[in-house]
């Protein structure tokens, strides 16, 4: 078993190390889902707690989960061998701030450790895990371990908590139920001081569910107010083909009821959204992607922000378009903002565009910052939108309520 050593270290490997990676990238790179599945259910046979009260079964049961490990490994690895390649800081980044959301501390990697390379040998074999192979990945998974433990140690430093505490006791002071079916939470608590949050953040919520696991799930923050109270907005979610439903969002959304106890983690998050009132921002979202955007407007709007807006939604009908009041009187309370619709079957609602979102009908801002937030296929289609129309990579920015949202670059 490796020990920890140092929390931060260089983002290159040995000559020695880097020749065997890029030697047998091929052959893990060929076998890697097999490598994760088999790591996750060596790793829950011995420590079931771990799948009841910390990893998203619904995530475990379509295999996104298994999925989203073996892209980071191999993303990390990869560009370890070929620096040439762009750094994964982002991928480093959006794990980073996920984990601290969980309170995952440093002691866990030691758990993944131990039975991702025991899956290492037991699907390679010992013959091809020799112990120059064994050494070389030894070597990449601590790197990008210690590497993410220095990041998220900095997170609960400059949160001002210890390293892992970051669930608080929270009361359910306001409950809504917007007209498209998501349920708008605000939970009071003794947070810590939230007022320089940046908007854009997500806060994980922690539900004891009816057969007594713990589930945790993260939620875009729509407010932040002074009293301490915190708001979010939760969409049932139906089972469909290769998904389960959302286990958690429709417990949520049927039983959570004014004066119930949840925990609440504080907030976390890396869009970068600080400076966003200094120029011009397009907000660009589909479904419940729209919390976030939301969440921006809001800040915007207490601010009193003069920059342009340029507020984008998707959704299926006006019917099932979340907090769709809410986004119209916040873009109506900006004096430089316009609202754009789309809706695939807009029935007999004006003023909305018919059919998919088209990026060539809006009139975007020069210079401006994108931000957009979807299911996996609509951020992808608006990235290349973006880019087709010559926005520069480096000035979009995506959420994706997803574990492999790193991919998105």
């Amino acid at each position: 078993m490796s020990t920890f050593g140092p929390l931060t270290v260089d983002h290159e490997l040995q000559p020695a190390h880097a020749e065997v990676i890029r030697a047998t990238l091929p052959l893990v790179g060929a076998n890697i889902d097999t490598i994760t599945q088999t790591f996750y259910a060596r790793m829950f046979a011995a420590r079931p707690e771990l799948l009841r009260n910390l990893f998203n079964r619904g995530n475990q049961a379509q295999g996104a989960q298994q999925r989203a490990l073996a892209a980071s490994i191999a993303t990390y690895a990869t560009h370890l061998v070929d620096p040439a390649l762009p750094h994964p800081d982002e991928l480093l980044s959006r794990i980073g701030h996920k984990h601290a959301s969980l309170g995952i501390t440093a002691d866990q990697y030691s758990i993944v450790y131990e039975h991702l390379f025991a899956a290492i040998v037991e699907v390679l074999g010992a013959e091809a895990v020799t112990t120059e192979v064994a050494e070389a990945w030894d070597r990449v998974y601590w790197m990008m371990a210690h590497t993410l433990i220095d990041l998220e140690n900095r997170l609960y430093e400059s949160a001002g908590v210890v390293a892992g505490q970051v669930f608080h006791r929270g009361i359910v002071t306001t409950r809504t139920d917007d007209p498209s079916g998501a349920v708008v939470l605000g939970v009071t608590g003794d947070w810590p001081d939230l007022r320089h949050q940046r908007p854009g953040g997500y806060v994980s919520v922690g539900v004891t569910l009816p057969d007594g696991a713990r589930q945790i799930r993260q939620y875009s923050l729509i407010s932040l107010t002074d009293a301490g109270e915190v708001t979010f907005a939760v969409k049932p979610v139906v089972a469909s083909a290769g998904c389960p439903a959302g286990e958690v969002s429709n417990w949520i959304a049927t039983s959570l009821r004014l004066g119930d106890v949840v925990d609440i983690s504080i907030p976390f998050g890396d869009l970068p959204t600080a400076d966003i009132a200094a120029g011009p921002a397009v907000l660009i979202s589909a479904g419940i992607g729209i919390t976030p955007m939301n969440g921006i407007l809001e800040h915007l709007t207490l601010s009193g922000a003069q920059s342009e807006v340029v507020v984008v939604h998707a959704d299926r009908n006006p019917a099932g378009h979340p907090l769709r009041a809410r986004q119209r009187q916040l873009v109506d309370a900006l004096p430089n903002a316009v609202l754009e619709l789309w809706y695939e079957e807009p029935g007999d609602f004006a003023g909305a565009h018919r059919g998919r979102l088209d990026l060539t009908l809006v009139d975007l801002p020069e210079g401006a910052s994108f931000y957009v937030c979807g299911n996996s296929g609509f951020v992808q289609a608006v990235k290349s939108q973006l880019v087709d129309s010559g926005v520069d990579r480096s000035r979009v920015h995506c959420e994706l309520f997803a574990p492999d949202e790193w991919l998105l670059g």
